[in-house]
């Protein structure tokens, strides 16, 4: 089991925001707790776009504690194949 995050650098503010998806919610809401993102900013719970948007140096957190950088086109293949799964 995996938790990703891409490579977008959307604006928000004055911040660049990126994904973070999982195989699982249970792993999604574990690297949010390990990296101080609330949970509350889960986004589309508990369907096949379940993510939270994450700040560049959350990601940078992820990262360091094991979540698999991969592209936005990756992200998408990602939740399209849990769409189908479903």
């Amino acid at each position: 089991m995996t938790v990703f995050v891409d490579n977008m650098r959307a604006s928000y503010g004055r911040m660049k925001m990126c994904h973070m998806v999982a195989d699982t919610t249970a792993e999604l809401l574990a690297m949010a707790d390990l990296i101080a993102v609330d949970r509350r900013w889960l986004q589309k719970a508990g369907t096949a776009h379940e993510h939270f948007d994450i700040a560049l140096s959350k990601r940078a957190l992820a990262v360091s504690a094991g979540a698999v950088e991969v592209s936005m086109m990756q992200i998408g293949r990602i939740i399209r194949a849990r769409r189908r799964a479903a």
